[in-house]
C-alpha cells in the first residue's frame, strides 16, 4: 500500500509548478513596508517618474541593468570607455524580441517620457556631452558628483551610475571606475510582461556577448528576473551532487546493518529503511502539489530532516530485533520489536508534529519557512505511517528468512557446517553462518555480538568513556565547548541579504559584490513622501520638513524647492489660493522646476482652487548597504519618527519590504517550536515513569541549540529563514537520538550509574551510531554544491548532528555517572543455603529448533 500511495501520488509531478515570486517567499507576509509601497504606487506610478528613477528607488517592474568596470581600475570617463559605453548603448537599444507578426525593440516596451521617448539614465546624456565637448575641444565641461547639471539647465544626481569616483575640488569628478546603466521597461498587461522578460534574457546575452569583444573591460549585468532564475538554480545546480549523495547513503546503510554472518546479517533492511523514508518523502511531495503548491529551492532541506528522523527509527527497531530471543516465533519477536521501539519512536515523531506544525501555522510570517514546515510535518506523519507498514512488513520477510536460516541476500538456505567443510574457500566464506547447536548449553553469548560496532561498543567504547581518568578531559572539553560557544552566541546577527539564498556563480552574486564595492557611498535611496495637504508656503511646516530630513544628504530638487517657496512667500505674501496657483504656472513654465510638477499632485476643489495633496522627496542616507543592521536602525527610527511628526509622511526602499520586521519574522518559527517543545516535554513529565527524563531532555536541547547557534555564527551563518528552520530541526534531531539513551537510564534500578551508562550505550548507541554515519555521508556532497543556500543548509546540519553526537557519546555518558538520579547499589547477598536451582526440561522438535518447554524450581 505504501508504495502504491507514493506511486500515485509522485505521477502528480509530471505538471508540478516553481514558485516565481521571491519576494512572497522571503519577505515578511505581514510587513508595512508591502501597505507603504502601495500607497507610493498609486501616488506615484512609475511611468510617472520620469527622470526620478534612481536605481532601486521604487519597485520598477521590469528592467535591465549593467555595472561597466575594468580590470585595471582604469577611468571610465576617458574616451576609449566612453565611446564604448554608448557603443554598448546603442547595442541595447537596438535588441528585438521576436513575435509573431512583430518585432519589438527597447523603444516599444521602454518606458515613455512626455515627448513620448525612452526615458534613460541621466549619465547617458552626461556621456554624450562629455563626448560632444572633447570633439569641439572644449576643456570646460564638468562632471560633479554626486550631483551635477546637463546643457538644458537640469540638475541630476549620479551617485548610483558613477562608482569608484575620484574627486577634485568642488566634487568635480577626476575618475571614475565603474559606470551603471540601467533600462526601465513596461509590464503593463500580460503579452507585454512577456515581451518584456524576453528581452532581459537578450539583454543578458547581449552584453555578455559584447564583453567577449572587449576583454580589458568587465560587465555585471542584472534583471528583474536574475534573482528568481539564481534562487532556484539552487535546484538545479544540486542534482548529481543529490545523487552522489544518495549513493553514498544507500552504501553505507547496507554495510552498517551487515555482518560476517550471512543469516543474521539485514543488508537489505538498511535499503528498505533508506527505501521507506523515501517513499514518504515522496508522499508528501505529491500531495503538496495536487494541493496546489508550488516547489522552491528550500525544499531540498526536507530530505535531510527525513534521512535524520526516519533512519534513526529503522535503525533502532533492528537495533531492538537483535535483543530477542531467536528461539521465539517472528511473530513473538516482532511483537517485542513494536514494543521495545515504537513507543520512543511514537513520542519524537509527535514532537516534530509539534514543533513543525506551529512553523506551518499562520504565526509564521515567511512564506518560504511556513511551506517548508508544512510539507515536513506530512511528510513526517507518512514516515511514521510507513515504518509501521512497509518497513514493518519487511522487518517480518527478513525474520522469516532468518527463522529458516536463508541467506540474507540470496534467500539460499545455508548448509550445516559439516556439509560445508567440503566447499571451497570462497563459497565458505559467502555462507558462513552460526548455528543454535554450535552454542553450548553453559555459553550465553549473543550471536549478535559479531556485529563490528556492537562489538565495538561493548568491548571498548563503554568501558573507555567511563573511566574515571577520561572524565574530567570530557567535563573540560565540556566547558571549552560552552565557552565557543557563548562566544559566537554573543555575535549573532540577522541575515536579510538576499544573496544568501541563491547559487554562487551566479548574475546575482557578481553584480551584488560590484555593487557594493562601487556603489556603496551613496546608499540606499529613500523615498520621502508626505501623503497630506499641508501649508507648504508656511515657513514652519518647511523648518519641520527640515528637521525630519537632519542625517541625509539632500539630493534632488529639495533644497531649491524650499528656497524657491520662501522667495515667493516673501515677496509675494499671497493667500493660499493665489499662491498654489503661481506654484503650479510657475512649475509648468519655468525650466529649471518644470519636472517638478512630476512629484507634487495637485487636486481642484470645487471653486477651482488648486491644493498639494502629496509630494515626494528623494533622500540618500548615510549607512552602506554592507552594514545590513545599520539600515534596519534607519527604517526603525525613521518609521518613529513619522509617528510623532507634525508632518504625515512615509518612507520606502524596495529594501524595506524584506527588512520590515525580519528579525521577529524568522525567529518567531524558532521561538513557537521552542516554546511548544517545552511545554510538550512539560506536560509528558506526568505521564512518563519518572520526570527526570525530561528533565535531562530539556538540558540536552537547551545545550546542543546553544551550541550550534555560538558555532553557526563562527562559521560565518546569519540568522535567516533556512538557518531557522534546521534550528528548529535540530530541537527534534536531539530528542530523537538522546530520549532513548536518557530513558534507558533513568528508568534502570539497582544497578550503579556506570552500569546503566554502559548499559544505555550499548542498546541505543549502535542505532545512533548507524543512523549519524549514513547522515554525515549523505550531508558531505552537499558541501560541494555551488550555492550560498545550501552552504548555510550544510553547515547548520553538520553542527547539529556533530554536536548531538558529542552529547550523546561523550557529554550524557560521563556527566550521569554522577548526578542524579542516583541508583540503588545491590548490597544484599544471596547465602548458599538459600540458594536457588533451576531445572531446564527442553524439547527437541524434528526440525532441530530448541523449545523450553517447562522451567521447574527446586
Amino acid at each position: 500500500a505504501p508504495v502504491l500511495i507514493s506511486i500515485l501520488l509522485g505521477a502528480s509531478f509530471s505538471r508540478y509548478q516553481v514558485e516565481e515570486s521571491v519576494e512572497h517567499l522571503l519577505a515578511p507576509t505581514h510587513s508595512l513596508a508591502k501597505i507603504e509601497r502601495n500607497l507610493v504606487d498609486s501616488l506615484f506610478p512609475v511611468n510617472r517618474s520620469k527622470h526620478r528613477l534612481y536605481s532601486d528607488l521604487q519597485t520598477p517592474g521590469r528592467y535591465g541593468r549593467v555595472i561597466i568596470t575594468s580590470f585595471r581600475k582604469a577611468n571610465m570617463l576617458d574616451q576609449h570607455h566612453t565611446d564604448l559605453i554608448l557603443k554598448l548603448h546603442s547595442a541595447v537599444t537596438r535588441i528585438q524580441v521576436q513575435r509573431p507578426g512583430f518585432n519589438y525593440t527597447f523603444a516599444h516596451i521602454c518606458i515613455l517620457n512626455n515627448d513620448k521617448t525612452c526615458i534613460v539614465d541621466d549619465i547617458v546624456h552626461v556621456l554624450e556631452e562629455l563626448k560632444a565637448a572633447r570633439s569641439s575641444n572644449r576643456t570646460n565641461f564638468a562632471i560633479t558628483y554626486p550631483i551635477t547639471h546637463l546643457k538644458d539647465g537640469r540638475e541630476v544626481y549620479n551617485g548610483h551610475q558613477l562608482g569608484g569616483v575620484t574627486v577634485h575640488s568642488k566634487d568635480r569628478v577626476k575618475s571614475a571606475e565603474a559606470i551603471q546603466l540601467t533600462y526601465y521597461l513596461q509590464a503593463i498587461n500580460s503579452l507585454n510582461d512577456m515581451v518584456a522578460e524576453k528581452w532581459e534574457s537578450i539583454f543578458c546575452d547581449t552584453v555578455e556577448l559584447f564583453q567577449k569583444s572587449n576583454r580589458k573591460v568587465k560587465m555585471y549585468p542584472f534583471t528583474s528576473s536574475s534573482l528568481k532564475e539564481d534562487f532556484q538554480k539552487t535546484s538545479r545546480v544540486s542534482q548529481r551532487y543529490l545523487i552522489t549523495s544518495l549513493v553514498l547513503v544507500v552504501t553505507l546503510a547496507i554495510l552498517c546493518c551487515s555482518m560476517q554472518d550471512c543469516v543474521r546479517s539485514k543488508p537489505w533492511l538498511g535499503l528498505l529503511g533508506l527505501l521507506t523514508v523515501t517513499l514518504a518523502t515522496l508522499t508528501a511531495a505529491g500531495i503538496i502539489n495536487l494541493t496546489g503548491g508550488k516547489y522552491n529551492s528550500t525544499f531540498l532541506g526536507i530530505p535531510f530532516v527525513m534521512l535524520g528522523h526516519g533512519l534513526y527509527g529503522t535503525f533502532e527497531m533492528l537495533s531492538s530485533w537483535r535483543k530477542t530471543r531467536e528461539d521465539q516465533h517472528v511473530k513473538e519477536r516482532t511483537a517485542a520489536v513494536f514494543a521495545d521501539s515504537m513507543l520512543s519512536f511514537s513520542l519524537t515523531t509527535a514532537m516534530y508534529l509539534v514543533t513543525f506544525g506551529i512553523g506551518a501555522s499562520p504565526f509564521t510570517n515567511i512564506e518560504a519557512a511556513r511551506i517548508f514546515c508544512c510539507n515536513s510535518c506530512i511528510a513526517i506523519f507518512f514516515n511514521y505511517l510507513y515504518v509501521l507498514s512497509f518497513y514493518g512488513s519487511s522487518l517480518v520477510f527478513t525474520g522469516y528468512i532468518e527463522n529458516n536460516y536463508q541467506h540474507s541476500i540470496f534467500c539460499r538456505k545455508v548448509p550445516k557446517p559439516e556439509v560445508l567443510q567440503e566447499k571451497p574457500a570462497w563459497y565458505r566464506f559467502l555462507l558462513t553462518a552460526k548455528f543454535s547447536e554450535d552454542t553450548a548449553d553453559s555459553e550465553e553469548t549473543n550471536t549478535y555480538e559479531s556485529h563490528l560496532l556492537v562489538w565495538f561498543l561493548k568491548r571498548y567504547y563503554c568501558d573507555w568513556i567511563t573511566n574515571t581518568y577520561v572524565k574530567p578531559f570530557v567535563v573540560l572539553f565540556y566547558l571549552v565547548y560552552i565557552s565557543f560557544a557563548l562566544m559566537g552566541y554573543l555575535q549573532v546577527s540577522e541575515g536579510s541579504d538576499l544573496s544568501n539564498i541563491v547559487a554562487t556563480a551566479t548574475r546575482t552574486i557578481e553584480y551584488t559584490t560590484a555593487q557594493q564595492k562601487y556603489f556603496s557611498n551613496y546608499s540606499p535611496v529613500i523615498g520621502f513622501y508626505i501623503y497630506e495637504s499641508i501649508e507648504y508656503w508656511n515657513t514652519s511646516v518647511q523648518e519641520d520638513v527640515l528637521e525630519y530630513t537632519k542625517g541625509f544628504v539632500r539630493i534632488s530638487w529639495f533644497e531649491s524647492y524650499l528656497n524657491y517657496l520662501r522667495k515667493l512667500n516673501i515677496s509675494t505674501g499671497l493667500p493660499k489660493k493665489n499662491f498654489t496657483d503661481m506654484l503650479r504656472n510657475s512649475f509648468l513654465k519655468t525650466p529649471q522646476f518644470a519636472h517638478f510638477s512630476e512629484d507634487i499632485i495637485f487636486s481642484k476643489k470645487y471653486n477651482n482652487e488648486v491644493d498639494v495633496v502629496a509630494s515626494r522627496m528623494f533622500l540618500v542616507a548615510k549607512t552602506m548597504e554592507t552594514k545590513r543592521e545599520e539600515l534596519y536602525d534607519l527604517l526603525e527610527t525613521l518609521r518613529k519618527l513619522s509617528l510623532t511628526s507634525k508632518v504625515k509622511f512615509i518612507v520606502f526602499n524596495p529594501s524595506f519590504v524584506y527588512m520590515d520586521r525580519y528579525a521577529s519574522s524568522v525567529g518567531a518559527p524558532l521561538q513557537n517550536s521552542c516554546i511548544s517543545a517545552l511545554f510538550l516535554l512539560f506536560f509528558s513529565a506526568f505521564l512518563v515513569a519518572d520526570s527526570l527524563i525530561n528533565v535531562w531532555l530539556t538540558l540536552t536541547v537547551a545545550s546542543v541549540e546553544f551550541g550550534v547557534i555560538g558555532f553557526m555564527t563562527l562559521w560565518k551563518v546569519e540568522l535567516d529563514c533556512i538557518s531557522v528552520l534546521c534550528l528548529i530541526y535540530g530541537i527534534n534531531y536531539t530528542i530523537d537520538n538522546c530520549a532513548p539513551l536518557l530513558s534507558t537510564f533513568v528508568l534502570g534500578k539497582e544497578f550503579t550509574r556506570t552500569k546503566w551508562v554502559k548499559n544505555a550505550l550499548e542498546v541505543h548507541g549502535v542505532a545512533i551510531l548507524q543512523s549519524y554515519l549514513c547522515y554525515i555521508v549523505g550531508l558531505i556532497p552537499l558541501a560541494a554544491v555551488p550555492s550560498n543556500l545550501t552552504r548555510t543548509l550544510f553547515r547548520c546540519l553538520f553542527l547539529i548532528a556533530l554536536v548531538t553526537f558529542f552529547h550523546c557519546f561523550a557529554i550524557l555518558p560521563v556527566i550521569l555517572t554522577f548526578l542524579p538520579p542516583s541508583k540503588k547499589k545491590r548490597k544484599e547477598k544471596k547465602n548458599p543455603e538459600n540458594r536457588e536451582e533451576i531445572e531446564c526440561v527442553e524439547m527437541v522438535d524434528m526440525d532441530s529448533t530448541r523449545v523450553v518447554d517447562q522451567i521447574t524450581t527446586v
